[in-house]
């Protein structure tokens, strides 16, 4: 059969990684897939880069169009990020009748249900395995692999960045801010961090596993974030002697109300896998009624891990080049016009268990006052810690962890916690889950 021909819009990382290992592994490849995957054309505003990289024969051009307009070019692989030109030339090569595999969990987050109805109207497909967790197929492990399964929850640490940085807090005991620097020299964090420790990054990629799980349109407007900026190492220290570990989730559930849809800093008990993750790497739970929680781990991103998720998806779209449309393996799992209409859930109406922590003037009365604006707000305490104030200090610290509650309850409790002239400092919050994994 003749080669499939590619057109790669962009040689940054994982673009250079993914034309590395086509090249390196094209024969493994092309058993896999049935036959030959070639990459015809390289678009890339750096010529000088491209021609470096690009064997002879390959054309190399600085106008991306030209390979979303070329028929020669089956499946268009865009991995030049951002929200304006990417979606011009996805939707510019979907109406040209190409295929199109993508990293650009951004452009999908908030654009994905115009471009998936594009595709569908074309028959062409949009696989996106690269946009989530990097090298693990945890996008073909939930439309695929887990589809006999009605899915309860997801959670996962799907941004390395934030990962790194609360791992190296807690590790070496270092501030926030110190580690945030580490991390930017390290490479692992930009020059403005923001999507990554406000937690967007995550929301990004927890938006598109939950339309996947749950049959639900792409909804990123609907995402609670928040980030790890907060967080200071005495909230590590002292979920360390609480037996919990902190880390920066993207969690979605199924519950009666509708879809719970979130990204926040979460205290998961330290005997649990995924609590057990450290540094840049990543690593979903997925809970099936069938098969129970599953855990997936490995590399969140990097040149290579990246580009085995991109050529992964190559594979597949050769696979099913000559399949009838109507019988591929829909984009977000469930059929098109099967999607369901069930709400995503206020962050407000969530219930989950809380850690709080705060500090106080040490006097007579303070923890009975806390404790009646606690129970007040229909909130229960689990446990409840009362630090020794230093030598040359009148204030103390005060941890509680309460049971399951409603997030517009702890959010009247602490509002009214922090009005009290004994409270010297903001209320830190950390949500808990248990994750039985």
């Amino acid at each position: 059969m003749k080669p499939i021909h590619i057109g790669l819009l962009g040689i940054g990382t994982v673009g250079g990684g993914t034309y590395t290992v086509l090249k390196r592994n094209q024969e493994e490849i092309a058993r896999r897939a049935g036959r030959e995957i070639v990459v015809k054309m390289i678009a890339d505003k750096d010529l000088d880069k491209a021609r470096n990289l690009a064997d002879s024969g390959v054309i190399v051009t600085a106008d991306a169009h030209e390979i979303t307009k070329n028929p020669d070019i089956d499946i268009v692989v865009e991995l030049i990020g951002g929200q304006t030109i990417a979606k011009d030339l996805i939707l510019e090569a979907i109406a040209n009748g190409k295929h199109v595999v993508t990293a650009n969990k951004a452009l999908l987050a908030n654009h994905g249900t115009e471009i998936f109805a594009a595709a569908r109207a074309k028959g062409v497909i949009v696989a996106f395995e690269a946009a989530v967790a990097g090298g693990i197929p945890i996008i073909k492990a939930l439309r695929e692999g887990l589809t006999a399964n009605r899915i309860t929850w997801i959670a996962g640490i799907i941004n390395g960045t934030a990962n790194f940085i609360l791992s190296e807090m807690r590790e070496k005991g270092l501030s926030f801010e110190q580690v945030l620097a580490q991390a930017q020299k390290l490479g692992y964090a930009e020059a403005d961090p923001t999507y990554d420790i406000e937690g967007i990054d995550a929301a990004h990629k927890i938006t598109l596993m939950s339309a996947i799980a749950f049959g639900i349109p792409v909804q990123f407007s609907k995402v609670y974030t928040e980030g790890i900026t907060k967080l200071t190492g005495e909230d590590i220290r002292y979920a360390e002697e609480l037996g919990y570990r902190i880390k920066l989730l993207g969690i979605t559930k199924r519950v009666a109300k509708g879809i719970e849809l979130r990204v926040h800093p979460t205290l998961i008990p330290m005997r649990r896998l995924i609590a057990n993750v450290e540094g840049v790497m990543n690593a979903v739970v997925v809970n099936g009624d069938a098969v129970g929680a599953t855990l997936y781990y490995g590399a969140g991103a990097g040149a290579e891990p990246t580009a085995s998720s991109v050529i992964a998806d190559l594979v597949d779209v050769t696979r099913m080049q000559t399949a009838d449309p109507m019988h591929r393996v829909p984009t977000l799992s469930f059929q098109p016009d099967s999607l369901s209409d069930t709400p995503i859930i206020p962050m407000e109406e969530v219930e989950t268990s809380y850690y709080l922590r705060l500090q106080v003037i040490d006097k007579p009365g303070v923890m009975a006052e806390i404790t009646r604006i606690v129970a007040e707000n229909n909130i229960s305490i689990s446990a409840m810690i009362q630090k020794e104030a230093s030598s040359d200090s009148d204030k103390v610290g005060i941890i509680m962890l309460t049971h399951l509650t409603a997030e517009k309850n702890i959010n009247a409790a602490i509002a009214h916690i922090e009005s009290l002239p004994v409270v010297t400092s903001k209320v830190i919050r950390v949500r808990i889950e248990e994750l039985n994994n």
